[in-house]
């Protein structure tokens, strides 16, 4: 799958929006409104995560308004356009192709690499630049499109990552392997899985799901025969807490867990109905803890007073990514597509989550990863 930003001092942006253009009357050429609008499932299993993302681009349009920011010669005011993808691959290319017809400016999303990934096809076909903030699978940019940008760690760094805290630091000998069968789950799956069996772990299972299951009895019955030490899982918090659950009632809560950005949020203790052995989740997120990042703790404080209750991974990096788009308009002095696109691969950016900067493949050039696990229930940094 496989994702905060801030007030003055905040030229950032992070994942998941897009921007439409609406033309205004003649008599007012000295204004325009340029409509940012948010990519991601905002209904189904994982709505609080894209709720949570949502969140982060209308904070970033609520400061770029602040700003009253001057492009192109005309007062700007940034309005947002919320589309929701469900989750579902065919959907996110319904929006994808709405948004190309409606003559948006640019896309934030999608949140999962499942949407991102056909939804990519169609914003490049037609000259539509988009960034997710939370997609992690490396197809996201291995196409090279230059509509196409990521502001969070790819899953080449996470699986990696959880790998080699396993073995070097968990000691881990024994591992099976689960995924959901999406692009992010099956993708972060076979990086831990390679990266863990060079370390010399054995895999002794590997089995899967879908990411819209909720009973995992079957799968965790043939995986407890085999007596690993720790099970991975890609996929879901949605998932991923009621495994923990039935993981407990089967016998096996003292296993470690280990998983990715898109089971690491704040609602995955909840999700396994406050499961004790939740205490023995590892999970990894592309990006610093929003504690450590340059302008997170300002960032938080503002955006709990807005959205209490609400704040999971991604929001951060939507809100760099809404400012991303922007700083490439103000440096093309243009809000259209084909004007500013070039611009979004110079970005030189000092965001809320970090420096940003892209790849020619529109990587960050510097991602960093950061571990977590649930001390007291309580989603706490490891490193």
């Amino acid at each position: 799958m496989q994702t905060s930003s801030r007030p003055t001092a905040v030229f950032t942006l992070t994942a998941a929006a897009m921007l439409v253009v609406n033309a205004w009357p003649a008599h007012a050429q000295d204004a325009q409104v340029v409509r940012i609008a948010h990519a991601g499932p905002i209904s189904g299993a994982i709505a609080h995560i894209g709720k949570d993302t949502e969140n982060g681009v209308r904070m970033a349009l609520d400061d770029l308004n602040a700003q009253g920011l001057v492009i192109g010669g005309k007062k700007t005011k940034f309005e947002l356009d919320a589309e929701d993808d469900a989750g579902d691959p065919r959907q996110a290319t319904a929006v994808a192709q709405k948004l190309c017809d409606s003559k948006v400016a640019g896309v934030v999303g999608h949140l999962q690499s499942g949407t991102t990934i056909p939804a990519s096809n169609i914003y490049n076909k037609c000259g539509l630049p988009h960034i997710t903030a939370a997609a992690t699978n490396p197809d996201v940019t291995k196409r090279g499109y230059n509509t196409t940008y990521r502001v969070i760690a790819n899953d080449n760094a996470l699986g990696a990552a959880l790998a080699t805290y396993a073995y070097d630091t968990l000691k881990i000998k024994t591992v099976a392997v689960i995924d959901d069968r999406t692009a992010y789950g099956q993708g972060l799956a076979d990086v831990f899985k390679a990266t863990a069996e060079q370390k010399g772990v054995k895999v002794v299972a590997t089995d899967y799901t879908n990411d819209k299951a909720t009973d995992f009895t079957a799968i965790l019955t043939r995986i407890k025969s085999q007596k690993p030490d720790a099970i991975f899982y890609g996929g879901l918090d949605a998932q991923a807490g009621p495994m923990l659950r039935q993981m407990e009632q089967l016998g096996l809560g003292n296993l470690k867990y280990f998983g990715g950005d898109a089971l690491c949020t704040e609602k995955l203790a909840e999700l396994s109905s406050q499961s004790a052995n939740i205490k023995n989740v590892t999970c990894a997120t592309g990006g610093a803890s929003v504690q450590k990042m340059q302008g997170g703790a300002e960032w938080k404080k503002r955006y709990d007073a807005r959205f209490p209750g609400q704040f999971q991974v991604y929001s951060p990096y939507a809100y760099d990514a809404t400012f991303v788009l922007v700083d490439a308009m103000k440096r093309a002095d243009s809000v259209n597509p084909k004007v500013y696109v070039p611009f979004i691969s110079k970005t030189h950016l000092k965001g809320v989550t970090a420096n940003i900067a892209f790849t020619p493949k529109g990587e960050l050039t510097t991602p960093a990863i950061t571990l977590y696990t649930f001390k007291n229930k309580v989603r706490t940094e490891l490193n």
